[in-house]
């Protein structure tokens, strides 16, 4: 076998395995894709799934038909976001401290038939990841960043700004070595990633690059003279960066062999700072006489070199500080040394800028007490994620303070479709300071936790259903004017002024004492009337027998006796109805006394003052005794 065929079934031994390799780490969602579903897709066979799992807002969409026949699969649907201002994904089953490439992709396909071209926010974290504008119709939009999590968990947000409706067609988080693309600090989000010499336009990403990066062909026949390779580019483990292979296999050199190859970078903002990594293979088989080393320098100042590309094999050269700055233009110039014979060269190229990605994250109690009143009360609002992240668009309805470990302060549930008790898990929210939730159907007590809201400066619980008791603790702070206290609209509230409330609460309280005594009383209820009945008659009796001298009446004539202040009272024998002592007695409303049968009560018949008597079930004394007991009219 010559060496040539060995060659070539090593380079396709190589492609194999690239292709081989698994997607260890891989999230790959296809934005928009039906719930549980999952699929292959042709071209790079990255296992996709739905992201219905890592968002509750939005609606699927698919491109246009005619556009979709030269996309990738996962660009073909996307979720679009019409109702809400903020839209937030939350992926949380990455590593934390682990370095990823995460990328949005955005095809609009006028998916909804306006061919209006949207301009829109794309925050990760707290921090704007970038503005995402739509140029063309088909147009593919890429946003990358290299971060490095600090926690297991990440936040990305899509902002209506007024300028169109947010989509997202895929997002795809990469796992990468952390020793690669190091940066003093802050991420890295992606400028440029060339691929020079190329004769196709074709994109290439995973398999052919192991960490899914995505290469563009640049061409520029009118300066540069395309080199290739048939052999494959073997990295051997010698070059952490992996760039892919079929990108090394072709590079540009000048025209001229005598001129460098130049190249500048333009700023809109001269503090940006850039990170430059170039990437170098040589492809050709080099004479005894042959030569090439070159130098590189950054707007006219030494960078690096001199460089000597392997043949075959690739080799990476970049800063761990960022370009100088502040520059508004950055040029650079790949120039031979003395002692080369051929002109330099290039494979490849990759351009970042440095940006912050601040993970800021709310307290976690009140992110926990969020999500417990949203699922006890099914809140239909845009609450996904962090309620407080980003602090530009808080959740709907939320105020947060300007903290490092944000709190919320402010709560507006207003017209929210809320009904039952006041939760009182709110009383977790230690910071908070205003709390509405008029306009719902929230009925029963104001729970006593709600005391523990030691901040709290106006609670407003207009138009509900609730009733007293109010917890005194926040009755105080009415008082003493440290708390706006709103109830109009609550009948049962209204029917008390706010003082009386606890007045209310105590007599619940008795009520609950009396569940006890009113069963007793109603059993021994016929015993009673009978017993008054006795009082009276025998009371009435007792007194006309002492006053034999005096003109006394007997119970059992009927005629007129006359008080001490003229009024008079017909007596006659007569039996009396628990209704009517109740009546004479005002409900028992006074005391005289108490003795061995039971308690002595007030009483009036027909104006005339009397001492009602009742018999006690646990009287101590017999009915025949009670009936011989004197019973004075006063």
């Amino acid at each position: 076998m010559n060496a040539k065929a060995i060659s070539f079934l090593v380079g396709l031994a190589l492609v194999l395995a690239v292709q081989a390799q698994d997607q260890s780490g891989f999230i790959s969602l296809d934005c928009g894709l039906p719930e549980n579903s999952t699929y292959k897709e042709p071209t790079t066979k990255i296992d996709y799934i739905s992201d219905a799992a890592y968002i509750n807002s939005g609606e699927s969409k698919s491109i246009k038909v005619n556009y979709k026949s030269f996309k990738q699969r996962q660009l073909r649907s996307l979720r679009s976001f019409r109702q809400e201002t903020r839209n937030c994904y939350n992926i949380s089953n990455i590593i934390s401290q682990k370095k990823y490439l995460i990328r949005a992709s955005f095809v609009y396909g006028n998916y909804d038939g306006l061919n209006k071209l949207p301009i829109f926010d794309l925050y990760f974290g707290d921090s704007l990841w970038d503005k995402v504008e739509i140029t063309y119709l088909a147009g593919e939009v890429y946003k990358e960043i290299i971060h490095n999590p600090s926690v297991n968990r990440v936040q990305i947000c899509l902002i209506n700004t007024g300028t169109g409706i947010p989509f997202i067609s895929a997002l795809e988080f990469r796992p990468l070595p952390n020793d690669i693309y190091p940066i003093q600090f802050g991420s890295l989000s992606t400028l440029y990633r060339q691929n020079l010499g190329s004769n196709s336009i074709e994109k290439y990403r995973y398999p052919y690059d192991v960490f899914d990066r995505i290469w563009y062909a640049v061409n520029n026949d009118e300066y540069f003279i395309r080199l290739n390779t048939s052999l494959t580019i073997n990295a051997d483990g010698r070059n952490e960066y992996h760039p892919a292979a079929i990108v090394m296999e072709t590079a540009i050199t000048p025209k001229n062999s005598s001129q460098s190859i130049n190249f500048k970078l333009e700023s809109h903002d001269e503090n940006t700072q850039y990170y430059i990594y170039l990437h170098f293979a040589e492809l050709v088989k080099l004479q005894r006489k042959q030569f090439r080393g070159f130098n590189i320098s950054h707007n006219g100042q030494y960078w690096d070199g001199p460089i000597i590309p392997d043949y075959l094999y690739p080799s990476s050269y970049y800063k761990t500080k960022p370009l100088e700055f502040p520059q508004k233009q950055h040029n650079f110039s790949f120039f031979r040394t003395e002692n080369s014979t051929l002109p330099p060269i290039i494979n490849a190229l990759e351009i970042y800028f440095r940006i912050e990605i601040s993970e800021l994250e709310s307290d976690q109690e009140d992110v926990d007490t969020m999500r417990k009143l949203k699922s006890t009360y099914g809140v239909i609002k845009d609450w996904q994620g962090d309620p407080c992240i980003p602090k530009a668009y808080p959740w709907n309805g939320v105020g947060c303070t300007n903290e490092s470990i944000p709190r919320i302060i402010s709560l507006n549930l207003s017209s929210s479709g809320l009904t039952g008790d006041i939760s009182p898990v709110v009383s977790n929210l230690a910071a908070l300071e205003t709390l509405d939730l008029s306009n719902n159907g929230l009925t029963g007590k104001l729970p006593d936790s709600l005391s523990k809201l030691s901040n709290l400066k106006v609670l407003n619980l207009e138009n509900n259903n609730l009733s007293c008791p109010i917890p005194p603790e926040l009755l105080r702070r009415f008082n003493d004017n440290s708390l706006s206290l709103r109830v109009k609209g609550n009948p049962k509230l209204e029917a008390h002024p706010l003082s009386d409330c606890t007045e209310e609460q105590k007599g619940e309280k008795q009520k609950e004492k009396n569940k006890f005594v009113i069963p007793v009383v109603a059993s021994v209820g016929g015993l009673l009337a009978i017993s008054t009945i006795a009082g009276i008659v025998f009371c009435i009796a007792r007194r006309k027998r002492k006053e034999k001298d005096k003109d006394v009446l007997e119970v059992d004539r009927s005629q007129t006796n006359k008080d001490i202040e003229g009024s008079s009272l017909k007596t006659r024998r007569r039996q009396f109805t628990y209704s009517e002592v109740v009546t004479m007695t005002n409900n028992f409303d006074q005391i005289l006394g108490r003795g061995n049968f039971g308690a002595v009560y007030h009483g009036l018949i027909d104006d005339i003052q009397v001492a009602v008597k009742m018999l006690a079930p646990s009287a101590i004394q017999g009915h025949d005794q009670f009936k011989e007991e004197e019973c004075i009219c006063i």
